[in-house]
């Protein structure tokens, strides 16, 4: 494979940059560092995974009922196998109906369908669901707690050691939940791929058991910031206060993180400050716009009537890239050596690919301008 590494200063091609009313905590860093009332936080694009602002988001720390976050994502996940039913019924365990903290109050023999406990989970950040919908689909919290761990280790959340389903305190000789921004950040992109977690993560109230008990999400963002869907809440005491939260602006999704926060209050007002800067951050930039023109080197054709054939950018792109990083994008294209005989008109041959500090941001096609005929046995000799 040929590669053709190309970096470009783009800079006439970027927009005007935002006045300074429209920008928060400025600073030319990136990733950006944003102290705060807050022990560690992270935003991320959910999209491409790349990080926009980080303070100390390796520390470790307790994830209180963030933690749910893998415990729903495993029970979706089931559900899109084909291993679990919606409406499948679940029965109430003993254990799960002693749960403290927040609950919908189980009882016992109690049975309901698997949505419901998921809703309740989601939304009212229910102990009690949790340990259910666990038990249901391992048959022990022990054992789902091990799926847990097997799926953060997927996810590369290398920070982060599971103990529990709900994410409690633990209790005598128990150890600990303990995770990262960072390894939150990255729950949350897997998570918000199911449309089912952000209907629910972005539902203010909702009635359980048929009306009698209504559940309340204690996301106070939820309904207040513009574009906000998500994601999950979180607070013990050795925790404070944290939240997961999810937000689309302009076709754009950003994830931030923030934990220990001192209060309610501050986790909210630190979430928007951060996603605000974030979306703030961002400006569209241009690239592969000779789309239709030929690049400078033609492409080897072996066994057809030619010997090369021109290729372009099958479509152009857009990206959209921190005001500060935008003559540092990345541009690589991707060829083989050559390509056999008979081609197309517009056959893809290769890609570009635009990246930023190593996150791939978007790719196209690289195609043909012509078509290309098998040779005969004279032309298959000649351009072998």
């Amino acid at each position: 494979m040929r590669k053709m590494e190309l970096l470009f200063a783009i800079g006439l091609l970027l927009l005007p940059a935002a006045p300074a009313s429209a920008q928060t905590d400025a600073t030319d860093d990136f990733p950006a560092r944003i102290e705060g009332d807050f022990q560690s936080a992270i935003v991320v694009d959910a999209a491409t995974g790349l990080v926009l602002v980080e303070t100390d988001p390796d520390v470790r720390r307790p994830p209180a009922s963030m933690l749910k976050m893998m415990t729903e994502l495993l029970v979706l996940e089931r559900i899109e196998e084909g291993d679990l039913k919606l409406d499948e019924p679940v029965n109430v365990s003993a254990k799960a109906s002693k749960m403290g903290g927040s609950q919908v109050y189980l009882k016992h023999g109690e049975v309901f369908p698997v949505q419901e406990l998921l809703k309740a989970l989601a939304i009212h950040s229910a102990n009690d669901a949790a340990v259910a919908l666990a038990e249901h689909l391992a048959g022990s919290t022990d054992a789902f707690v091990d799926l847990m761990n097997i799926r953060a280790r997927e996810l590369g959340m290398t920070n982060t050691e599971f103990h529990s389903v709900h994410g409690l305190p633990p209790g005598w000789k128990q150890e600990s939940d303990i995770t990262s921004a960072r390894d939150m950040a990255l729950l949350a992109r897997e998570l918000v791929q199911h449309p089912l977690a952000l209907e629910w993560s972005s539902t203010a109230t909702a009635p359980f058991r048929d009306g009698e008990f209504t559940l309340y999400n204690p996301n106070k963002l939820v309904g207040k910031y513009r574009g906000l869907d998500g994601l999950k809440t979180g607070y013990t005491g050795a925790a404070g206060w944290c939240v997961t939260a999810t937000a689309v602006q302009k076709g754009r999704r950003l994830i931030s993180v923030v934990m220990g926060c001192p209060s309610d209050r501050d986790r909210a007002n630190e979430t928007t400050r951060l996603l605000s800067f974030a979306f703030n951050l961002f400006k569209d930039v241009p690239v592969f716009t000779t789309a239709g023109e030929p690049l400078a080197e033609p492409v080897k054709v072996t066994g057809g009537k030619q010997s090369e054939v021109p290729v372009t950018y099958g479509e152009s792109l857009q990206v959209s890239v921190p005001r500060s990083r935008a003559d540092a994008l990345e541009l690589e294209v991707r060829l083989p050596e050559n390509v056999a005989a008979p081609l197309a008109a517009g056959a893809e041959v290769g890609r570009a690919v635009v990246r930023l500090d190593g996150v791939e941001l978007g790719s196209v096609p690289i195609v043909t301008l012509a078509p290309v005929e098998k040779g005969n046995w004279i032309h298959r000799l000649m351009n072998r």
